[in-house]
């Protein structure tokens, strides 16, 4: 590792403007010598202003030291030049999440979920996210109570159909995969989902969309909007016909919009 930074550093004081600054920047990081590691980033944005990737790793260098306030200013410069920037993005929700913004925490991880639905580490993110903010509303709301599940008496309610609001949390229903419960992971990709749906209809000029089939080798599912601001999903496997699951979906937005007016 030692021989890595040598050469690095030798490197770069051949040529200032080399991009290995951020390949040495990021080692000397984790290898804790942030003071090291602040002046190598800090003198390639000098050479590389608009480098977005730089801006990254300097919030957090600043934000290793304890600099907050700056590594938090750093991050929202770095998503004017790139509002789509997942390091940023991640950082600012981790920032978020800390001083107890939760509303910003998770929909700076929502963006980056949608950036990219593969990132394991936002999944995870958003559910603690989500669970940190049932439990203050919790708190804060008044006991009411229990009302009955969405959709009750529906074949395959718990198992294969879920009711979801905008951020990706569940309201109704249940999903399982083999026989663990994936009810919170999925309403966390849904919500991503669907917000690249919606940009892309727009993108396109086709207005709003109504509805999103899957197919695969053992199963189909259909995602609709019953109402604003919520998201039905209907799974089931290949005997069930994506015709099919449309009229399901019909009788269960109709259920979950008659069930949600009651929540009011």
């Amino acid at each position: 590792m030692a021989s890595d930074i040598q050469k690095m550093s030798a490197e770069l004081a051949q040529n200032p403007a080399s991009l290995v600054f951020l390949e040495l920047g990021e080692t000397l990081r984790r290898r804790g010598q942030l003071e090291a590691a602040g002046r190598v980033v800090g003198a390639g944005l000098e050479q590389h202003p608009d480098l977005v990737d730089a801006h990254d790793l300097y919030a957090r260098i600043l934000v290793d030291v304890g600099d907050y306030g700056a590594g938090e200013r750093v991050w929202v410069g770095a998503l004017e030049r790139d509002p789509r920037h997942l390091g940023s993005l991640k950082g600012l929700g981790f920032l978020y999440y800390r001083n107890g913004n939760l509303e910003e925490a998770l929909e700076a991880l929502e963006t980056a979920l949608g950036v990219d639905p593969t990132d394991q580490g936002v999944v995870r993110a958003m559910q603690t996210v989500r669970r940190a903010l049932d439990e203050a509303e919790a708190e804060a709301a008044p006991e009411v109570p229990a009302s009955d599940p969405v959709f009750v008496g529906l074949e395959g309610a718990q198992q294969g159909m879920l009711l979801v609001d905008e951020r990706g949390l569940v309201l109704g229903g249940g999903l399982t995969s083999r026989g663990a419960d994936v009810s919170e992971t999925v309403a966390a990709y849904l919500a991503g989902a669907a917000q690249e749906a919606e940009r892309t209809a727009r993108i396109l000029g086709f207005g709003g969309w109504e509805w999103i089939v899957a197919e695969g080798p053992e199963g189909n599912v259909y995602v609709t909007p019953p109402t604003d601001g919520t998201l039905l999903l209907i799974a089931r496997d290949r005997s069930v016909p994506a015709g099919r699951l449309s009229l399901l979906a019909d009788k269960a937005g109709a259920i979950a919009r008659s069930w949600l007016e009651e929540q009011l």
